[in-house]
């Protein structure tokens, strides 16, 4: 490496414990995965439609998981406006694409793929030359109060960083973990911020392609999207990407308070879908039980299962599920409600089911059961 990236740190003994508890969860997770399960399927798009929602949750394109969901499956949002969603499809057709990267036999990395990453995100905005390097300077300020936060490397420039970047993916610390590489694809790719938009999103999901290409999970059980969206995250976020980076393009820092929040946001995120896969089990077990007893069709259970996990289910998405005829999905929906499970709201195409007196009680109860989360880095 000749220097001109930044760096990738060297981790102390606390980073180390932090990094083998990961690994440690994300081995359990692989092991768990390799049995095939009923809600499979359906806990993957969920994990899916979290990890789109974070991410661009972080840019102010704010929509449901139910509606990401929708969006995924080629259908009209109930909720998300037209220009949002657009940014949702955009970024999904990203992510799917990366799902097939992490499987692919044969791979490089290459500036046309990164290129090509922007032009699925961003390309119905073509006044911003999606997929090209952007045409001049470019500047980051903060939405409050207007002030320049960071500048990108001159324009000139961007073209060799990104060659360099390139070659570093393909060749360069190859003996650090997979986390630890990301995580710098990550902060490279972002402060040399290449494009007119899209810089935040595609840095984010190049990470989770290089998670992916790391074989340890697929992307949708690896990435960290879902949590670097939450709230406080994000500000956490926004303020390490600052405080390392600085104002303008200057890779001669200490990287370590970076890699140090990634590893913190990996341990989180797998604590929590830990939590979601255990948690999975225990919820169709119960929903098996209730539906059988009710006498009805054990395939009924994938509904409840998607109303517990999203608050909102259609009957399209319940019939392509299912493999079933329009008419058998409404007569199971229609069965459902009655017997207290569902309840439905709205009329024909904006018609969807909510959870019915029955499930809300599971809810809760699953909901009172949850654990709280630990920071790895706060020891008792």
């Amino acid at each position: 490496m000749t220097g001109m990236l930044y760096g990738t740190p060297a981790l102390d003994a606390a980073d180390e414990k932090v990094l083998a508890e990961i690994e440690d969860m994300r081995t359990d997770l692989r092991h768990r995965l390799a049995e095939t399960h009923r809600w499979d399927g359906q806990l993957r798009r969920h994990l899916q439609a979290l990890a789109i929602q974070g991410s661009n949750a972080i840019e102010g394109y704010q929509a449901s998981a139910e509606d990401i969901g929708s969006i995924m499956a080629g259908e009209e949002p109930l909720d998300a406006s037209p220009a949002v969603a657009r940014e949702i499809a955009g970024y999904q057709q990203a992510m799917t694409y990366i799902q097939l990267l992490s499987r692919a036999a044969v791979f490089r990395y290459d500036a046309g793929l990164l290129h090509a990453l922007n032009f699925m995100m961003i390309g119905h905005h073509r006044d911003k030359t999606p997929g090209t390097v952007r045409p001049g300077a470019i500047f980051i300020s903060d939405s409050g109060t207007g002030e320049v936060v960071y500048e990108g490397p001159d324009v000139e420039t961007v073209p060799g960083l990104l060659d360099e970047l390139v070659d570093w993916l393909n060749t360069g610390d190859l003996d650090a973990p997979g986390y630890v590489r990301a995580a710098m694809a990550h902060f490279n790719l972002v402060k040399i911020h290449p494009w007119r938009d899209g810089n935040g999103r595609g840095s984010r999901a190049l990470q989770t392609l290089v998670l992916g290409r790391d074989r340890i999970l697929t992307p949708e059980f690896a990435s960290i999207e879902e949590w670097l969206g939450q709230g406080r995250t994000t500000y956490d976020y926004y303020n390490v990407l600052g405080e390392v980076g600085r104002k303008r393009w200057s890779p001669h820092g200490d990287t370590l308070p970076w890699v140090r929040f990634n590893l913190r946001c990996h341990h989180m995120q797998a604590q929590k879908v830990r939590q979601r896969l255990r948690e999975a089990g225990e919820v169709w077990t119960v929903l098996e039980e209730g539906v059988d007893a009710d006498g009805l069709h054990t395939r009924c259970v994938s509904a409840l299962y998607e109303v517990f996990v999203n608050r909102r289910l259609r009957r399209t998405m319940y019939q392509a599920d299912e493999s079933l005829s329009q008419g058998q999905a409404a007569r199971d929906l229609r069965e459902l409600t009655a017997k207290g499970w569902l309840r439905p709201y709205g009329e024909t195409k904006g018609r969807f089911y909510a959870p019915g007196p029955r499930m809300e009680v599971i809810k809760a109860d699953f909901a009172a059961r949850l654990v709280p989360l630990r920071d790895p880095y706060r020891r008792e």
